[in-house]
């Protein structure tokens, strides 16, 4: 068997070996060091032998005061999940993240655990008995999710549950639209699409047609519309928005990465700006990163219109998924979420809830004071 170890690579390594994937987090790729630019960083490399098997991009937060450090692994690392050494992938890991003074390892391993398809998650909204998505039985229980899961509890990770609601870290639940057939990786058309979804998303599209609504691409000088219209949106759905200066960073990353790693989207009627999305792509993934609308001229359906844009264009583009980032599993009538997921699940995806965050401490001491602060605040 080849001898394993993990190692930093270069971000040119990194970039290199990302290409070769199918699916990679836009959070895992090297530019994402640059957006977050409050954190330390490094790439890593998994080899056998002399091998490049794995990557991943590891963010250090240092304790204040002390020379310790989270080291957070968003939506990472990105390895074969499926793989008979997994075991070993991760002891090296932690080996490696001990040496660097790490006193706890946060993660999000990329991997499905269950799905709910269109038919299942609109009967779950429609029960009354229901209040989540956990309490249906999923349409697919994904073995390798399970296996993951498992695994990591007999590690020592303990998860962090995002049943319930959104959390600061990455989404445990999503809704996601594939875009190939799933037993012949055959892509799928436009005509497909239309007849996946429900007949209010045909309606809209549609609508927003007839009433001239334009979807063209932008550039970085249209950040401050896409920002004002994004400040607007937060201001109504109750979030914190993030300033101009994240958005200007991160468009500019990821274009120097990838040209065609990012895009912005905005919609016009009559020269009025009623929706704008920002679309980012890592090999055949593609996801609704950010997204805004005006609370003027909805009736003209603007956020359909971007949205069935984006999704003709990942298509464009060979993304096998369009991924339309996260929900909660909360299905009650009365939830705040539950206008986002009659949305998204309007579309004819599936609802998938991934194995989640994981921390494992390495110093159980400064870890328990790490989590009383965060539980604290």
């Amino acid at each position: 068997m080849p001898r394993l170890g993990v190692r930093p690579i270069s971000a040119d390594e990194h970039l290199a070996w990302i290409r070769g994937q199918d699916s990679v987090s836009f959070l895992q790729t090297p530019a994402w060091a640059t957006v977050k630019r409050d954190w330390d960083a490094e790439s890593l490399g998994w080899f056998e032998d002399d091998r490049l098997v794995a990557a991943a991009l590891v963010l250090y937060r240092q304790v204040p005061k002390v020379k310790r450090y989270l080291a957070y692994l968003p939506e990472g690392p990105a390895l074969d999940w499926s793989s008979p050494r997994i075991v070993d992938y991760l002891r090296e890991l932690r080996d490696y993240l001990k040496g660097k003074r790490g006193f706890a390892i946060r993660m999000g391993p990329p991997v499905v655990l269950h799905r709910w398809g269109t038919i299942t998650v609109k009967d779950a909204i429609a029960d009354e008995a229901v209040d989540s998505l956990t309490q249906v039985p999923p349409d697919v229980v994904e073995d390798v999710g399970t296996r993951v899961h498992d695994t990591l509890t007999r590690l020592g990770f303990r998860h962090r549950d995002a049943r319930g609601g959104f959390t600061e870290g990455q989404p445990q639940f999503l809704f996601q639209l594939p875009l190939t057939e799933t037993d012949q990786d055959r892509p799928l058309t436009e005509a497909d699409l239309l007849a996946g979804m429900n007949q209010l998303w045909r309606r809209n599209i549609k609508k927003s047609a007839k009433a001239g609504v334009e979807v063209l691409q932008g550039s970085p000088a249209d950040l401050p519309e896409f920002h004002r219209v994004y400040v607007e949106t937060a201001g109504r759905d109750g979030f914190t928005p993030r300033p101009p200066a994240y958005f200007e960073n991160m468009f500019a990353a990821l274009s120097a990465e990838d040209p065609d790693r990012i895009r912005l989207y905005l919609a016009r009627h009559e020269g009025d700006l009623v929706a704008a999305t920002l679309w980012v792509r890592v090999g055949r993934h593609a996801w609704y990163a950010y997204g805004a609308s005006t609370s003027a001229k909805r009736d003209v359906q603007g956020s359909t219109a971007i949205q069935w844009q984006m999704m003709r264009d990942a298509l464009a583009a060979g993304a096998s998924v369009y991924d339309m980032r996260g929900i909660t599993d909360a299905v009650s009538t009365d939830d705040p979420h539950l206008g986002l997921l009659r949305f998204k699940v309007g579309t004819g995806g599936e609802a998938v809830e991934l194995v989640g965050e994981w921390d494992l401490p390495l110093n159980k001491a400064l870890y328990a004071a790490f989590d009383f602060y965060l539980r604290r605040r």
